[in-house]
Protein backbone atom coordinates (compact mmCIF):
# COMPACT_ATOMS: atom_id res chain seq x y z
CA UNK A 1 0.00 0.00 0.00
CA UNK A 2 1.29 3.46 -0.44
CA UNK A 3 -0.62 6.57 1.02
CA UNK A 4 -0.58 9.91 -0.85
CA UNK A 5 -1.65 13.30 0.86
CA UNK A 6 -1.71 16.34 -1.15
CA UNK A 7 -1.33 20.14 -0.04
CA UNK A 8 -0.27 23.40 -1.74
CA UNK A 9 -3.28 24.47 -3.00
CA UNK A 10 -5.68 27.32 -2.71
CA UNK A 11 -6.54 30.68 -4.11
CA UNK A 12 -4.55 32.49 -6.66
CA UNK A 13 -5.08 35.30 -9.05
CA UNK A 14 -4.58 34.41 -12.78
CA UNK A 15 -1.24 34.59 -14.01
CA UNK A 16 0.29 33.63 -10.61
CA UNK A 17 1.42 30.14 -8.92
CA UNK A 18 1.18 27.63 -7.17
CA UNK A 19 3.49 24.43 -6.26
CA UNK A 20 1.21 21.61 -5.10
CA UNK A 21 3.07 18.94 -3.00
CA UNK A 22 2.32 14.96 -2.82
CA UNK A 23 4.02 13.40 0.50
CA UNK A 24 4.23 9.26 0.17
CA UNK A 25 4.08 6.36 2.63
CA UNK A 26 4.39 3.01 2.63
CA UNK A 27 6.13 1.09 0.19
CA UNK A 28 9.38 2.42 -1.33
CA UNK A 29 8.43 5.32 -3.20
CA UNK A 30 11.19 5.42 -5.80
CA UNK A 31 9.35 2.02 -7.16
CA UNK A 32 6.55 4.14 -8.81
CA UNK A 33 5.86 6.40 -11.41
CA UNK A 34 3.89 9.65 -10.31
CA UNK A 35 1.37 11.51 -11.48
CA UNK A 36 -1.10 14.64 -11.61
CA UNK A 37 -4.42 14.89 -12.45
CA UNK A 38 -7.10 17.59 -12.38
CA UNK A 39 -10.54 17.38 -12.07
CA UNK A 40 -13.03 20.24 -12.70
CA UNK A 41 -16.79 19.82 -10.95
CA UNK A 42 -18.97 18.01 -13.80
CA UNK A 43 -15.85 16.72 -15.47
CA UNK A 44 -13.75 14.19 -16.02
CA UNK A 45 -10.09 13.40 -14.26
CA UNK A 46 -8.15 14.34 -16.78
CA UNK A 47 -4.17 14.26 -16.87
CA UNK A 48 -1.71 17.13 -15.96
CA UNK A 49 1.63 15.56 -15.81
CA UNK A 50 3.70 12.74 -14.70
CA UNK A 51 7.44 11.34 -13.84
CA UNK A 52 9.20 8.03 -14.10
CA UNK A 53 10.54 6.35 -11.18
CA UNK A 54 13.81 8.64 -10.76
CA UNK A 55 12.59 11.26 -12.36
CA UNK A 56 14.63 10.92 -15.57
CA UNK A 57 11.54 11.14 -17.72
CA UNK A 58 8.84 13.78 -17.49
CA UNK A 59 5.31 13.93 -19.46
CA UNK A 60 3.25 17.18 -19.36
CA UNK A 61 -0.73 17.80 -21.16
CA UNK A 62 -0.10 20.20 -24.10
CA UNK A 63 -2.19 22.48 -22.20
CA UNK A 64 0.73 23.20 -19.28
CA UNK A 65 3.49 22.29 -21.30
CA UNK A 66 6.23 25.24 -20.35
CA UNK A 67 3.51 26.50 -17.48
CA UNK A 68 3.85 23.57 -14.87
CA UNK A 69 7.31 21.32 -13.69
CA UNK A 70 7.01 17.99 -12.45
CA UNK A 71 9.67 16.83 -10.05
CA UNK A 72 10.04 14.29 -7.52
CA UNK A 73 12.43 14.58 -3.80
CA UNK A 74 13.63 10.32 -3.29
CA UNK A 75 15.18 11.17 -0.10
CA UNK A 76 11.71 13.23 1.13
CA UNK A 77 9.42 11.04 -0.75
CA UNK A 78 7.21 13.83 -2.19
CA UNK A 79 6.40 14.84 -5.36
CA UNK A 80 5.92 18.18 -6.74
CA UNK A 81 3.87 20.43 -9.21
CA UNK A 82 4.99 23.52 -9.69
CA UNK A 83 2.60 25.79 -11.39
CA UNK A 84 3.48 29.26 -12.93
CA UNK A 85 1.13 31.58 -15.07
CA UNK A 86 -2.01 29.40 -13.76
CA UNK A 87 -5.23 30.32 -15.91
CA UNK A 88 -8.64 30.40 -14.50
CA UNK A 89 -9.20 27.01 -16.99
CA UNK A 90 -6.54 25.54 -14.59
CA UNK A 91 -9.70 25.82 -11.52
CA UNK A 92 -9.81 21.87 -10.20
CA UNK A 93 -9.07 19.89 -7.60
CA UNK A 94 -6.04 18.17 -8.35
CA UNK A 95 -5.18 14.75 -7.22
CA UNK A 96 -1.38 12.70 -7.19
CA UNK A 97 -1.34 9.28 -7.97
CA UNK A 98 1.33 6.38 -8.09
CA UNK A 99 1.81 3.37 -10.82
CA UNK A 100 3.81 0.28 -10.51
CA UNK A 101 3.66 0.11 -14.08
CA UNK A 102 6.00 3.14 -16.15
CA UNK A 103 3.80 3.55 -19.04
CA UNK A 104 0.19 4.98 -20.51
CA UNK A 105 1.18 7.25 -17.08
CA UNK A 106 -1.39 9.92 -18.98
CA UNK A 107 -4.39 7.19 -18.52
CA UNK A 108 -5.94 7.19 -15.56
CA UNK A 109 -6.58 3.66 -15.32
CA UNK A 110 -2.21 2.90 -15.21
CA UNK A 111 -2.36 4.55 -11.21
CA UNK A 112 -2.89 1.81 -8.53
CA UNK A 113 -3.26 4.56 -5.75
CA UNK A 114 -4.49 8.15 -5.33
CA UNK A 115 -4.74 10.86 -2.76
CA UNK A 116 -7.66 12.76 -2.44
CA UNK A 117 -6.82 15.49 -3.58
CA UNK A 118 -5.90 19.49 -3.04
CA UNK A 119 -8.11 22.44 -4.40
CA UNK A 120 -7.37 24.75 -6.36
CA UNK A 121 -8.88 28.04 -7.59
CA UNK A 122 -7.57 30.97 -10.09
CA UNK A 123 -9.66 33.73 -10.04
CA UNK A 124 -10.07 35.86 -13.16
Amino acid sequence: QVQLVESGGGLVQAGGSLRLSCAASGRTFSNYAMGWFRQAPGKERVFVAAISWRGGSRYYADSVQGRFTISRDIAKNTMYLQMNSLRHENTADYYCAAARRGWSLDQVGAYDYWGRGTQVTVSS
